[in-house]
């Protein structure tokens, strides 16, 4: 248990289990990469995981085109909406295979939204990494092809995710416990 910002956390998991396992999902889609990918991130939550395994991936050999995403999941209460593209990428994926990161698979919705966007305009497979999957919450029927931690029914916190706008700049994984 830490204390940051005031706010008791108990680390779910470390700065060094999450590059070790940034580094085994990097060669783990190395050695399954096409050419000519584009990667495609979804903001704000993943862009810690997106630039820690990209420079990965560099590492294991693949030059993949960075693209970011972001969306919203709007609604009524806590069952969420329709998702809407706030930003949206500016490369044409026609043709071409995507990865898209997203930081955790909870409901799935919103990647389920991503994946079909970009299967709709014409990628030819849309495979999903996510470092945090936390399967208890599914809605959409979606599942990570590269998947590193599952993750315990917590609101998580830090390496890009965040309370509040706030934790995002911890480098592990956590969850308020106050």
């Amino acid at each position: 248990m830490i204390t940051v910002s005031g706010r008791s956390i108990e680390v779910l998991f470390s700065s060094e289990q999450i590059a070790a396992e940034v580094q085994r999902l990097a060669e783990e889609i190395a050695a399954a990469a096409d050419k000519d990918l584009v990667v495609v991130s979804v903001l704000k939550g993943a862009f810690v995981f997106a630039a820690d395994l990209v420079r990965a991936m560099h590492h294991a050999g693949v030059a993949p085109q960075v693209e970011f995403i972001s969306l919203s999941s709007y609604g009524a209460g806590t069952q969420g909406g329709d998702v809407k593209i706030m930003r949206d990428i500016d490369a044409d994926v026609e043709g071409r295979p995507v990865l898209l990161l997203d930081d955790i698979l909870e409901s799935g919705r919103t990647l389920a939204f991503a994946r079909k966007l970009l299967l709709g305009r014409g990628a030819t497979k849309v495979e999903l990494a996510v470092l945090l999957d936390k399967k208890g919450h599914r809605k959409a029927d979606i599942e990570g092809d590269y998947v590193g931690f599952d993750c315990p029914d917590y609101f998580v916190v830090g390496y890009g995710m965040d309370v509040g706008h706030a934790l995002r700049e911890l480098p592990f994984i956590g969850h308020v416990v106050d």
